[in-house]
């Protein structure tokens, strides 16, 4: 089974999206970048911040993509063809509507769940929904109506964000495991119920 050689944080660019809940994907690599001394540097070509360095003894790339989310798959499949990087050897980061904030969850493969982020990246790897997927509990605004306006204009509350940003500290065994798509047991440990 190969390694994961991309992660990928979803999030929308500029200043506007700060803090957003849609842009919770991209807070969430970063935060990789920052624990694993990855520098991430803006790539033309990519449209996108590229990092690269060592998580868990392997070689991984780090990209946010620097276009609108529903144009994520653009700098997605930019760099899975110039790397030659396989849908299956990529983690893609992004919030999720399902889970309260504090909840992350494992996925391999499937739809879009409505989210057009994903919907972007499987059509940048040439229709292919192979990758896995670090979903980060954001809530649901409880009206299907306002959803739009609750993921990308309302600033999430300091305390939401912080129990989303807290879920995204996963533990180094639980990133190894990830990394070496040791898949089945990365989601044992990260959907386990916490102990009292």
């Amino acid at each position: 089974m190969p390694s994961i050689r991309l992660i990928v944080g979803l999030g929308n660019p500029g200043p506007r999206y700060t803090d957003t809940r849609h842009n919770m994907g991209a807070t969430c690599v970063r935060a990789f970048a920052r624990r694993f001394a990855i520098p991430l540097v803006h790539e033309g070509k990519f449209q996108g911040e590229l990092g690269r360095g060592r998580i868990a003894g392997h070689d991984v790339r780090l990209l946010l993509p620097a276009t609108y989310m529903n144009l994520s798959g653009e700098a997605v499949g930019a760099v899975a063809r110039f790397y030659k990087i396989e849908a299956v050897e990529i983690l893609v980061a992004y919030d999720e509507v399902a889970f309260e904030p504090g909840v992350v969850k494992l996925k391999t493969a499937g739809g879009t769940n409505g989210h057009n982020g994903v919907r972007s990246v499987i059509a940048g790897l040439g229709n292919d929904p192979g990758f896995h997927r670090l979903r980060i509990g954001v809530g649901h605004p409880g009206d299907k109506d306002q959803l739009t306006a609750y993921l990308t204009s309302v600033r999430m509350p300091a305390s939401e964000r912080a129990l989303a940003e807290s879920a995204c500290n996963i533990s180094d065994a639980v990133i190894d495991d990830l990394i070496s798509v040791n898949m089945n047991k990365a989601m044992n440990q990260l959907h386990a119920p916490e102990e009292d």
